[in-house]
């Protein structure tokens, strides 16, 4: 709910597709919901509450015999454990580690894009434990609504990060052979075939998980990426930031940022990179300051935005093309401060303005953070996962619509013109805002983890 699912759920056009939110530096990832530009799918404000099962004859909802709602039915893949342990073992050996017999028993390791371990976990728990969710795990592909392929996609992408391809006991991994691999498998089961993929749901939290296979899986629907106590007096310092200063593209901003605040006497902004000592600064950074800036990054969002939520610490956000997570339940407004990027960057503004903000304000800030953080805490019963399948399951209606118009749509040859009389801009991407991913007709929703 990260706290980049920002994890994201991109949804396709039609021409293509111990408590761990804990207490860490990288807690929550974002995610997003790809849609055609030209569908507004409804929301329910009710997490306990399964969307509707869009059913070929009858869009209406489905009851059962005892009057409730169904719940959306997922039937998850078993895959390969060369695609899910077999990744956490080769991580382990990149580090050092030791090759086991029997992978299954392995844990995933922490870090922020544990989202895919916790939603992997979910679905292998008992039903009677599985509290308050919208969805129900089948055991026939046949009746299922959505398909889960549980591929660890990011932590494929890291496994060799930082380390030389021919040190270690990791040497020969390939996370590009294993999206080939993956996609290649995915493509010979029957149940993808027949929707071109459009039904299955599959997890890729970084933005660059899956990238090279991307246009082969771009029909799915696609789950990206990315605590303190009430009080302001023992907070000493107005702002805090620690992160890279330098970024691409939209996270340029941090630098200019850093310029017109590092002199600032009660603003604490930090460089830094990604380590236990930086991430254990950063937790103590948050708990002792009012405000917490969030500026963009190489995405619109980052994780330390839920990191700061955990933590009490105001979020201050200045990220122009950002959206957030469980926007349908979530107000940001009560307890965020934004700001646009041309406003931030005014000399002298941005302290100015959060000088001015009273103690009884930040106190009511943090008073609505410690009421949503649930929504964050992938180990509450009713926290992030659930809220996760409650945002993919009402995307059903629109994966119905989608495959039902493929099906009867007059597929044209490479040359011919794209035109449509129902959208002008079939792709429904518009560059430059949300990473290289745009206009979302409805909120990122997962949180990052840690």
């Amino acid at each position: 709910m990260k706290e980049r699912l920002n994890t994201k759920i991109r949804k396709p056009n039609n021409s293509s597709s111990k408590k761990v939110i804990t207490f860490s530096f990288l807690s929550v990832f974002s995610v997003f919901v790809f849609v055609n530009t030209f569908f507004y799918p409804s929301f329910y404000s009710d997490s306990s509450v399964s969307t509707r099962r869009n059913l070929v004859d009858d869009s209406r909802e489905s009851f059962d015999f005892s009057g409730n709602l169904c719940k959306t039915k997922v039937y998850m893949y078993d895959l390969p454990t060369n695609f899910t342990y077999g990744v956490i073992e080769q991580h382990g050996l990149a580090r050092g580690g030791e090759r086991f017999d029997d992978v299954t028993g392995l844990r995933y390791p922490g870090h922020q894009h544990m989202h895919e371990w916790y939603i992997f976990s979910d679905l292998n728990r008992p039903e009677m434990e599985r509290v308050g969710s919208p969805i129900v795990r089948v055991f026939d592909p046949a009746e299922a609504d959505l398909f889960y392929v549980a591929a660890f996609s990011s932590l494929s992408l890291i496994v060799n990060s930082g380390r030389p391809g021919n040190s270690g006991s990791g040497f020969g991994y390939s996370d590009e052979e294993m999206q080939e691999s993956l996609v290649g498998w995915l493509e010979g089961q029957e149940w993808w075939r027949r929707n071109n993929g459009r039904d299955h749901v599959i997890v890729a939290g970084d933005p660059n998980a899956l990238k090279r296979v991307m246009d082969r899986v771009k029909n799915a629907v696609l789950l990206v990426a990315d605590l303190g106590e009430l009080g302001v007096k023992q907070r000493n310092n107005l702002l805090f930031f620690m992160g890279n200063r330098y970024r691409k593209d939209g996270g340029r901003i941090r630098d200019l940022l850093f310029k017109l605040l590092e002199d600032e006497d009660d603003v604490v902004i930090k460089h830094g990179t990604q380590s236990k000592e930086n991430r254990r600064a950063a937790k103590q950074g948050m708990h002792t300051s009012k405000f917490c800036l969030h500026p963009a990054g190489d995405t619109p969002s980052a994780c330390r935005l839920f990191d700061s939520v955990a933590s009490l610490c105001v979020p201050v956000i200045v990220s122009d093309g950002i959206e957030l997570p469980f926007e349908d339940v979530i107000d940001y407004r009560k307890f965020c401060i934004f700001l646009r990027s041309d406003v931030a960057l005014k000399p002298g503004f941005l302290v100015k303005k959060l000088r001015k903000v009273k103690p009884e304000k930040i106190l009511k800030y943090q008073k609505t953070m410690k009421e949503v953080r649930r929504y964050f805490d992938y180990t509450h019963l009713n926290g992030s996962v659930n809220e996760i399948w409650r945002q993919v399951t009402q995307k059903i209606p629109l994966i119905k619509l989608m495959i039902n118009r493929g099906k009867r749509m007059i597929k044209r040859e490479g040359s011919d013109p794209q035109c449509s009389c129902l959208c002008s801009n079939l792709t429904g991407i518009i560059h430059g805002s949300l990473s290289t991913y745009s206009f979302f007709n409805s909120s990122k929703f997962l949180p990052k983890s840690p």
